[in-house]
Parts: structure tokens; sequence; C-alpha cells
């Protein structure tokens, strides 16, 4: 259920794609950390690091069912956030021609919902389904904090009225704490 639901939600993301804004990504900006978590990531897939037997897989109920619940919450964040941005998304880092700045909706809550949503859901996964998925999440977490601290310096030279309110009243991943 799981493997269907990251995969519709990618997929759902792809076709998403085509509606957004124009913009570029200043690919030098961040090379090295995507290089390591792709040769991480390609590293424990191929190693079976996943795959240990019966070793770390859930068998409780309650814990499949909080898992199953984290990943709901997180995923429909995402696409909440998605949505409410409209045109204004983007991939990590990109930095639109025309940009705006979007403080309503879920962006009311924290200043990256979309990142925080594939978090919890990909908490919600490791919950539900194997421990051994955290490394995968705190890999993730890392980028997205490294994607956000980026976007925030462009976010901030773009708005420079706007820009540090909205940073200052508004946490980055997660509403009252981070």
């Amino acid at each position: 259920m799981f493997a269907v639901g990251w995969a519709a939600f990618w997929l759902l993301w792809l076709m998403a794609a085509f509606s957004m804004r124009r913009g570029h990504v200043p690919w030098s900006r961040g090379l090295g950390i995507r290089a390591v978590i792709v040769v991480v990531a390609i590293l424990l897939v191929r190693t079976h690091f996943f795959r240990g037997g019966s070793h770390g897989v859930n068998t409780d109920p309650w814990r499949a069912g909080l898992g199953l619940f984290l990943f709901a919450l997180g995923l429909g964040f995402a696409i909440w956030a998605r949505i409410h941005i409209g045109s204004n998304w983007g991939t990590p880092m990109t930095q639109k021609y025309h940009p705006e700045l979007v403080t309503s909706g879920p962006y009311h809550l924290v200043r990256h919902p979309i990142y925080s949503g594939i978090l919890v859901a990909g908490i919600g996964t490791a919950v539900a389904l194997n421990w051994l998925w955290i490394p995968v999440v705190a890999l993730a977490a890392v980028y997205f904090i490294y994607s956000a601290t980026v976007e925030e310096r462009y976010m901030t030279g773009q708005f420079p009225e706007s820009y540090p309110k909205y940073k200052g009243s508004t946490k980055m991943l997660l509403p009252f704490i981070l």
C-alpha cells in the first residue's frame, strides 16, 4: 500500500510540474549534497539494506495504523501545499523569474509545507514498515533543510521587506518548533 501511495504521489508531482511558472535552478549550488544523497540511496538499495528478512519488519497493528495515519497526513499536507502555491511551485532551489510570496493556507503554518509533508509521510512509512527507513528520511531532511536555506536567501533578496517578517512569524518545517 505504501509503495502504491508513494508512486501515485510522485506521478502526481511529475504531472503537476508542467503547470509551474518558469524559472531556473542554479545547479552548481548543492551539487555535492545531491550527489551524496543519490550515491547513498543507490548503495542502500544495491546492498539490500531494506531487505533484511524479517529483521525490523513491523508486525504490530497499532504501529502500522499510526504509520499509515502519518503517511496520509504528510502526503495530504504536501499536496494541499502544492495545490495552494499553484504555478509558483518549482523544484527545490528554483529561482522564479516573477516570484510571488505565498503566506496563506499551509504556508501560514510553516514556510516549507511540501518538505514538511514529505518528511512526515517518510516517518509514517518507517513507523509502519521498517525502522531501517529512518536513515533515508534523515537524508531527505538534510537535503530539505539545505534547500530551504538556499531558497530563503533567494526569497529574502526578492522580498526584502516582507520575507523577513514572514520568516520571523513562521517556523521553517514544524509549526511552533522548527
